[in-house]
């Protein structure tokens, strides 16, 4: 494990050291650094805290780093240690019982999120729709008028919380010229060197004009559908979103830390994965789950948003997203772990994990820099630790 974390960057003894390419500072091996140095490679706005009083977390340290695990031979501190994690994180009736920086993170640094972003933005809505600025039923033209001209036609809010659009977009991070290949300078991830490609996120969307399936018939996992509920919720709002998050999640919530979100060469935040943050100010995210929304006497998030996620009828997902979760669903941009259990689940690709069941006042955070996008193995392990430690602390 210690040979992947001997990369010089940016070694103050040693200045001379080769950079990061900038067309590769988002892959292996250099996100072993990267994600957690945003700031350093692309343009991020600030999500400000606000003066306000933390949310307390009491430390209640368990001794469960042997435990062993389902399906496994290794135990939790070997899991931990050779799954490339940078941060680990669990909490059990409002307490953290196990904490752990590696890979150079510290309990004030942020840390990319990657998709985990699009189930913050799930919350917001929920938010806004609570206060009556969103309607989850209203056609997505009636906010952003100007796609009318696109695939997005006919549309409903609720199709882009539930990736059941129907509008075409190649999610392929590998295929030459795919749509992904596109956001990722869209959003200002790369430098722009591709004539003729969208300059900003809002360019890459109206250039969305066809449509693979009747909307609301068919779940496909498309990051831009989050994208699109961003500028929805900015025009529902009157502000940028990370305006909006700060004021309607990260102050109120009661974080420790200011967190940011990258933004595209016009200032638009990427919705769907730009946003960073402290570990534990995820696990303030996951309790604030947990507490059914609220904290103190604020209800920050509707209740009845946090239930109607987990227990509604849940978009199915396809062969693709079976291996982790095989009898769960997909609803207002969290993932559902099975019907039974109800455990919400955020997921980001490089290893970005957010577990949350509430009936038991468990959640876990565990962020990461995989060498690879997708690691199926360690998705299934690291849904198999969380559960096994939720049941330990349980018993």
């Amino acid at each position: 494990m210690e040979e992947q974390t001997r990369y010089p960057y940016r070694d103050p003894m040693a200045p001379g050291q080769p950079i990061i390419p900038r067309g590769e500072w988002d892959l292996p091996p250099y996100n072993r650094w990267t994600f957690q140095h945003i700031r350093e490679m692309t343009a991020t706005q600030q999500i400000w805290r606000g003066n306000g009083p933390v949310m307390q977390l009491e430390t209640d340290l368990q001794d469960i780093g042997g435990l062993q695990f389902e399906g496994q031979d290794g135990t939790i501190d070997e899991f931990v240690e050779r799954s490339f994690t940078d941060g680990f994180l669990i909490i059990h009736k409002g307490r953290i019982v196990r904490e752990n920086y590696l890979n150079g993170m510290r309990p004030h640094g942020q840390h990319l999120a990657m998709s985990v972003t699009k189930s913050i933005v799930g919350l917001l809505t929920g938010i806004l729709a609570g206060k009556g600025l969103v309607d989850p039923s209203a056609p997505v033209t009636d906010y952003l008028p100007e796609l009318d001209a696109t695939a997005y036609r006919g549309a409903r809010v609720q199709h882009l919380l539930d990736m059941t659009s129907g509008t075409v977009f190649d999610e392929s991070y590998t295929t030459p010229g795919s749509h992904m290949q596109k956001l990722d300078l869209a959003c200002g991830w790369k430098e722009r060197k591709r004539p003729g490609w969208p300059r900003t996120m809002w360019e890459l969307v109206l250039e969305l004009t066809e449509q693979e399936a009747e909307h609301g018939t068919r779940f496909n996992y498309r990051s831009i559908d989050t994208d699109v509920l961003g500028f929805v919720l900015e025009r529902a709002g009157g502000r940028h979103l990370a305006e909006l998050l700060s004021e309607e999640i990260w102050q109120p919530m009661g974080a420790a830390e200011d967190a940011y979100i990258t933004v595209d060469n016009a200032g638009t935040a990427l919705a769907d994965g730009g946003f960073c943050a402290c570990l534990r100010d995820f696990g303030r995210i996951a309790q604030l789950l947990v507490d059914g929304g609220r904290r103190g006497d604020r209800q920050i998030i509707p209740a009845g948003w946090i239930e109607e996620t987990r227990s509604a009828d849940h978009a199915k997902f396809g062969d693709n997203y079976r291996i982790a979760m095989p009898e769960g669903g997909y609803r207002n941009k969290f993932w559902i772990e099975d019907p039974k259990g109800r455990a919400l689940v955020c997921r980001g690709v490089y290893g970005q994990f957010i577990y949350v069941d509430p009936e038991a006042g468990f959640a876990g955070v565990k962020l990461s820099s995989w060498p690879d996008y997708l690691v199926p193995g360690f998705t299934k392990e690291t849904l198999a630790a969380f559960n096994a430690i939720k049941v330990a602390l349980a018993g």
